[in-house]
């Protein structure tokens, strides 16, 4: 039977997203280290236990569903992984955060399995910088993901722009001038201070207040677009431009009051908060034999104990985990 769920603070909680894996094909410089080591296969979910913690979200009224990573595109199996878990009742929206490299070959079949759209990383457009960021990446690559899922009718198109400074502010420009004839949303994120690299991370911290002024000072006052409460993203657009621009300031302006989010990480932990270090772990008991009404009542006690919001301003960090062994 499925029925709403609501935290102690009455938000309902909806939006289930998953990390399928920590791994990624990128070293993003605000993401893990280089020499990140990533957990061993079987520490990490099988199909068949995310499609049973799926399964148990969906009896607790999640209905939408975001796959992360690590990059979960290089998840063995991805596509009928995501098929199945579009087959799970009640679920009626599955999304992808990717960096694109792999899209190109993947963005058609996904869709036909069911995804509805992607979020695509791109931090900057200068072929040099984009690989001093990835430490590797190029970006031709990426263009031709977000091409492939345009064709794939990958539906809207975001771009997800973390903004560091130091690496990419200077970029914002043209990244925001991608909007003038792309029916795009490229959206600005401010940086989140994790693990072991949250030192650096507060120290590259852009606000969205002073991305904003560099972009008006380019293209002119923003126009304020349609906005729903509970996605983080502030929505303006600059005049006569096709698409949109937003603001995700989760570091100096949080939008905590919306939230309706709780995260599974890729070794089976409901992580409650993005920027918190509190975790209820499924996996384990799931694995020792629990049942569906056990492991739903850990994931309803959990969610309802979904903290109000991130402790930033008084100096608490997430600092267990790095943002891919996450799922931000």
């Amino acid at each position: 039977m499925t029925e709403p769920t609501h935290d102690s603070y009455g938000r309902r909680v909806r939006y289930l997203r998953i990390s399928l894996t920590d791994a990624c094909n990128l070293r993003c410089v605000y993401c893990m280290p280089e020499k990140m080591q990533f957990r061993p296969r079987h520490e990490l979910m099988s199909d068949d236990e995310i499609i049973f913690l799926v399964n148990v979200g969906a009896s607790l009224g999640v209905d939408k569903i975001r796959l992360t990573g690590g990059e979960p595109t290089i998840r063995p199996g991805v596509v009928e992984l995501v098929s199945r878990i579009n087959a799970v009742p009640g679920i009626r929206d599955v999304a992808m955060t990717t960096n694109a490299l792999l899209l190109d070959e993947l963005a058609q079949p996904l869709a036909d399995a069911g995804l509805n759209r992607v979020n695509i990383s791109i931090d900057t457009i200068d072929p040099d910088r984009f690989r001093r960021i990835t430490r590797w990446g190029d970006i031709d690559d990426v263009w031709r993901g977000i091409e492939a899922a345009e064709r794939a009718a990958l539906r809207p198109i975001k771009l997800n722009c973390v903004v560091t400074r130091g690496f990419n502010e200077e970029d914002v420009i043209d990244l925001a001038g991608l909007t003038m004839e792309n029916d795009w949303a490229v959206r600005f994120i401010e940086m989140m201070p994790f693990g072991e690299v949250s030192d650096f991370q507060l120290s590259h911290v852009v606000s969205f207040r002073e991305i904003r002024q560099r972009v008006e000072s380019v293209f002119g006052e923003l126009e304020e677009a349609s906005y729903d409460f509970v996605d983080p993203s502030r929505p303006f657009r600059i005049p006569g431009a096709a698409g949109t621009l937003g603001f995700i300031s989760s570091v100096t302006e949080p939008f905590c009051q919306g939230c309706g989010r709780v995260r599974l990480t890729a070794d089976g932990k409901l992580r409650l908060c993005l920027l918190r270090d509190d975790e209820v772990d499924l996996l384990s008991p799931l694995r020792s034999g629990a049942g569906f009404d056990k492991i739903r009542s850990l994931m309803k006690e959990g969610a309802f104990h979904k903290p109000w919001g991130h402790g930033l301003a008084s100096g608490v960090f997430a600092e267990d985990r790095a943002m891919n062994q996450i799922g931000g």
